[in-house]
């Protein structure tokens, strides 16, 4: 991450934490947070971390049909700092966050030139950006902003993406999962319709559950593959919001009684 060890023992830094930050299971789950707050989605295959310098987001964030990455518009997606070879890229946005849009117009595009906005080359899709997010003040604003105003930062107003547990290496039965950032798993943005389908075990309750069969590396987890607590509160909540998307989309999905949405 960047940190000696003295470092992270001098600041009481949380191993696993930091760790989440680096294998992609924090970045899942804070894409899909925007996208069920925001109504942006996730492409089919998950979060992609093309490599790019600031000035290259606005390419890089096009649609692959007009030459950039996304599989479409209004996808949400994360930036690598390091190049394919291992390589930093300069002036990143590792630390930092940023939103790319459409200029549909012609006096938007001139809008974004008079005002120096970082553009693709067609001077069509523009970025803005900061480059360090301070959680640590963000945080404080959040809370007063609730407690004040009554106003969240952000709340789900759909279930659109998830952050399903995938196997981090070979699998045995009866192996204990560590939960994010751990030796067992690690998340994966997905579209809820494809974790519906697919009965996959969100990231967030793969912590403590036995294996009941063997998972492959990169193999999602799912329900029935883990002996699961069905008294756990977060668990019946998490089955029911499942049972009743499903019976919304009119998807079939394996172990889930009408009633209580546990089903084993």
């Amino acid at each position: 991450y960047g940190l000696t060890p003295e470092q992270a023992k001098l600041g009481g830094l949380n191993p696993k934490m930091f760790n989440s930050f680096l294998d992609g299971s924090k970045p899942a789950i804070e894409t899909a947070a925007v996208c069920n707050a925001t109504g942006l989605t996730p492409a089919p295959e998950g979060l992609l971390y093309p490599p790019g310098s600031i000035d290259e987001i606005p390419a890089l964030m096009r649609p692959r049909s007009e030459g950039g990455v996304l599989h479409h518009k209004g996808q949400v997606e994360v930036i690598s700092s390091l190049k394919s070879d291992g390589t930093p890229t300069p002036y990143d946005i590792r630390f930092g966050v940023f939103v790319v849009f459409e200029g549909e117009t012609d006096y938007i595009r001139r809008c974004f030139e008079e005002y120096s906005v970082k553009t693709d080359p067609s001077g069509r899709y523009a970025c803005l950006y900061k480059r360090w997010h301070l959680i640590g003040l963000e945080a404080g604003i959040s809370v007063a902003s609730v407690g004040l105003r009554g106003e969240a930062t952000g709340c789900p107003t759909g279930w659109r993406a998830d952050a399903v547990a995938v196997a981090k290496r070979d699998l045995k039965t009866g192996e204990i999962l560590d939960g994010e950032g751990g030796y067992t798993v690690v998340g994966r943005l997905m579209p809820s319709e494809t974790s519906l389908r697919e009965n996959c075990l969100p990231l967030g309750l793969a912590h403590g559950w036995k294996l009941l069969e063997p998972v492959a590396a990169g193999q999602p987890l799912r329900w029935s593959t883990i002996a699961f607590d069905t008294d756990s509160t977060a668990v019946r909540l998490r089955r029911e919001m499942e049972f009743a998307a499903s019976r919304k989309s009119a998807t079939q999905v394996p172990g889930l009684s009408p009633i209580l949405g546990l089903q084993r």
